[in-house]
């Protein structure tokens, strides 16, 4: 894998780190804004592990009147605006839009169009997992990806045909169970079921077949403790969507840097081993 680009800037001009907020009270370092699903437990726990040292975190739930999953996924992002808007005036260094699978259901460049809507009514920038993801696979020179996905069959398709649509070449595809485990209410999600064992356990003989990342999608599967457990054991780095979004914030206030835990972004796993 080869070149680095930033999300925003010249590869051959590196932002400067942005300054610190001595005024705040809290996140003197960087102040994020976080819109998740209302039944993810996954997201905070992990952004709070990722994001810097000395920043903060403020967090809010989405909103749809649909309850069949593709529905619900696309409104998620149609009412993304009101999400924003129980966050008042904060003046947040970004937002992240921490629902991949929504992304997967509309074109990338017409998410593009509307996350710069909202960036520029707000004031803000407000970056999705999806393209975080992908602002990390260009920034790592990643040409082919291999998939872990814990989603729907319906949704893996539309995960793989987004990828695909960017450039990116998918190698393979590791399905997970998508459905409630057996004991578990109907209504419950298989992806906040999942655990760093229960995966261990399947992708123990997944071949990548090559691909220069693994990607774990989802903001809702547990991924911190995966990533350190199969850096050991497979060939390719591995991300998944709440280190890239975790990253690109980070990358907002100039405070993303590779370290042992991933070539993409480090400097956490003192805090994981703390959760």
């Amino acid at each position: 894998m080869t070149g680095q680009t930033s999300l925003n800037a010249s590869p051959d001009s590196p932002a400067p780190p942005a300054p610190v907020h001595a005024a705040r009270e809290y996140g003197r370092a960087g102040l994020f804004g976080i819109v998740t699903p209302p039944g993810n437990p996954t997201v905070e726990p992990e952004l709070r592990i990722l994001l810097p040292a000395g920043a903060a975190m403020l967090a809010s739930r989405l909103g749809a009147q649909a309850t069949a999953l593709r529905p619900k996924l696309v409104e998620y992002l149609d009412n993304l605006d009101r999400s924003l808007a129980s966050f008042a005036d904060l003046a947040f260094d970004g937002v992240g839009f921490a629902c991949t699978g929504s992304s997967y259901l509309v074109a990338p460049d017409d998410e593009r169009r509307r996350l710069d809507a909202l960036s520029a009514a707000r004031n803000y920038p407000v970056l999705s997992a999806a393209g975080a993801i992908g602002a990390a696979l260009n920034w790592l020179g990643a040409r082919a990806i291999a998939l872990v996905s814990p989603y729907p069959e319906w949704l893996t398709a539309a995960s793989r045909a987004h990828w695909e649509r960017t450039g990116m070449r998918v190698t393979n595809v590791l399905q997970l169970p998508a459905g409630p485990p057996p004991g578990a209410s109907p209504k419950s999600h298989g992806i906040y079921e999942l655990t760093t064992e229960s995966v261990l356990a399947r992708i123990a003989g997944f071949d990548p077949m090559g691909a220069d990342i693994v990607l774990i999608s989802g903001t809702g599967m547990p991924s911190l403790r995966l990533i350190l457990a199969l850096g050991e054991s497979q060939a390719a780095p591995v991300l998944s969507s709440n280190l890239c979004l975790a990253w690109a914030l980070a990358k907002l206030r100039g405070a993303a840097a590779p370290g042992p835990e991933s070539p993409l972004y480090g400097g956490w796993r003192e805090r994981l081993g703390l959760a």
